[in-house]
């Protein structure tokens, strides 16, 4: 099959892109020393907010009251139409406990502790790659006359599919023509490519709090025994035997909350636990966080509603009293084949990324020092090659029931539902297996992120494919057309059509940055790794 020629702007994009790369490259350094966990990316976003103004876009920071976020705008006026409105987004959050060095052997970074954050998927790259294909559609559209509107967003916590439900809820997605959701590759059947028909679950999330708030009065006193001293007497439970009771009871009962179809997950995280010392004295206050990932929303609603009730029959066991907040409610994903199908085809144009003997030597490095032998090419073979749409679609049906049309989670299935969406993954560095079918232990995936030979590949052909699919949408009538008559149809209208779902969380939603999220913070003693 032809590959069809770049276009003149898609060739200026792509000239920027090969000029810019090492500065590029210097920037996902930066924002991969960072290394900041979810509702505490403060440096990072900064950075993305200072670089934006500096290349002359309008920035609101802390858009939708989360202080990590911003919205960027940037519009080239020519002739007499406002152009298309083309959205895509940074996310610039690390996972707790990951700390790497960009070294093949296991360390944290200098400074830090095991403990600390570091990038998985990464977000650093994420996030530069599309900031690099954003500009780079900038560029061409200012040296070729083409209007239209590039919208930049800051979406904070992914992790914790955090910031994208809020905006949403807020309305920052209304008025979009478009959108680009970019990930570095998850499934080794989808490494360079785009999602067809099976998109991301819904992903909902809630906090539990316990408060003993009385425990003088879990017992008459007066039957504390002859000794009238206070610490004779039966103390409350509290709050630390209620979130041990939820946790557990909870992890009893998962069989009972979902029949057993389907891939759903259930995980949990205890930021508090007591805040009271180990005395004769009732522990005060408690948290215990879950998150959940299903196929439907009636199924996260069914495993929250037993939560709900398994929460409130502890509190009255422990002698606590109980509230819950949400922390993130996302929609499932919106496929749309029409701005599918254009973005691959600029995959096709441009081609898979490529690897250099110095990325793969890292990657032998690793190898032996796990005491593998190293492989003369270390990495997966689709690493290299395209991979059709049909045929990532066919290898995620092969796996799931007829009826899940939803797998794993990400909160970029909130813009699905305001524009049409492609969701396009490019691969990352992965290692082949060895003989023995042994499991890499993922210090060493999470090093190769920070190491440049070996992750530069992956966001920069990213960027490519995210500039040439921005421009084609800029230039091409046709392909908008298609992709927002399909999005319509699909939702039965457009947005409040008959099968719309609107965002699950209210307007006014504030986002829950004030619990005791991990962070760095200073202290008399120095700059320390917390979960209070």
């Amino acid at each position: 099959m032809s590959v069809e020629p770049l276009s003149i702007p898609q060739k200026s994009a792509l000239a920027f892109l090969a000029s810019s790369h090492a500065a590029l490259s210097r920037d996902h350094q930066t924002i991969w020393s960072f290394h900041e966990p979810s509702w505490r990316e403060y440096r990072s976003s900064q950075w993305y907010v200072d670089r934006l103004r500096a290349e002359g876009f309008e920035v609101e920071q802390g858009s939708a009251g989360m202080p990590t976020a911003f919205c960027a705008r940037w519009t080239n006026q020519a002739g007499e139409g406002r152009g298309p409105v083309v959205a895509g987004y940074a996310e610039y959050d690390a996972v707790p406990g990951q700390s790497q060095v960009a070294a093949p052997h296991r360390a944290p970074r200098p400074g830090t502790t095991k403990h600390a954050a570091g990038h998985t998927d990464p977000h650093s790259a994420l996030g530069i790659g599309s900031f690099a294909g954003f500009l780079a559609a900038k560029h061409a559209m200012e040296a070729h006359g083409i209007a239209g509107t590039l919208a930049f967003f800051g979406e904070p916590a992914e992790k914790m599919c955090g910031s994208k439900p809020v905006h949403a809820a807020h309305g920052y997605y209304d008025g979009l023509d478009a959108a680009i959701s970019f990930h570095p590759h998850s499934f080794n059947a989808l490494t360079n490519g785009v999602f067809w028909d099976t998109t991301s679950a819904p992903y909902w999330s809630k906090i539990y709090t316990f408060e003993c708030e009385a425990p003088e009065t879990w017992q008459n006193e007066s039957h504390g025994g002859s000794v009238a001293h206070a610490h004779a007497t039966a103390r409350a439970p509290g709050a630390i035997d209620a979130v041990c009771l939820m946790y557990t009871n909870s992890k009893l009962m998962k069989e009972s909350m979902l029949p057993h179809t389907g891939t759903w997950t259930l995980n949990e995280f205890i930021p508090v636990a007591g805040q009271a010392a180990a005395d004769n004295l009732a522990p005060a206050y408690s948290q215990i966080q879950y998150s959940m990932r299903a196929p439907t929303l009636e199924m996260c609603a069914a495993a929250f509603t037993v939560l709900d009730r398994n929460a409130a029959h502890v509190a009255a066991m422990t002698h606590c009293s109980v509230s819950s907040a949400w922390i993130t409610k996302t929609r499932s994903g919106l496929p749309n084949h029409a701005l599918a199908e254009a973005t691959y085809r600029n995959f096709e144009r441009v081609g898979a990324p490529q690897w250099s003997e110095k990325a793969k030597e890292f990657a032998r490095q690793g190898q032996r020092h796990l005491g593998h032998e190293a492989m003369p090419e270390p990495f997966i073979d689709n690493m290299t090659r395209l991979t059709p749409p049909a045929e990532a679609e066919a290898a995620f049906r092969s796996q799931l029931p007829a009826w899940q049309l939803n797998y794993a989670a990400d909160d970029y299935v909130d813009y699905t539902w305001h524009a049409p969406t492609v969701r396009l993954y490019v691969a990352r560095p992965t290692l082949k297996a060895p003989p023995s079918g042994a499991r890499y232990p993922e210090w060493l995936r999470h090093a190769m992120n920070g190491d440049p030979d070996c992750i530069d590949p992956m966001w920069s052909k990213a960027a490519q494919v995210i500039s040439m699919t921005i421009l084609d949408l800029m230039t091409d009538p046709s392909i908008l057309r298609r992709a927002q008559a399909e999005f319509r149809e699909r939702t039965g209208g457009g947005i409040g059509g008959s099968r719309w779902v609107a965002p699950l969380l209210p307007s006014d939603f504030q986002a829950p940055t004030g619990y005791n999220w991990p962070e760095w913070v200073d202290t008399p003693r120095g700059r320390e790794w917390s979960i209070l």
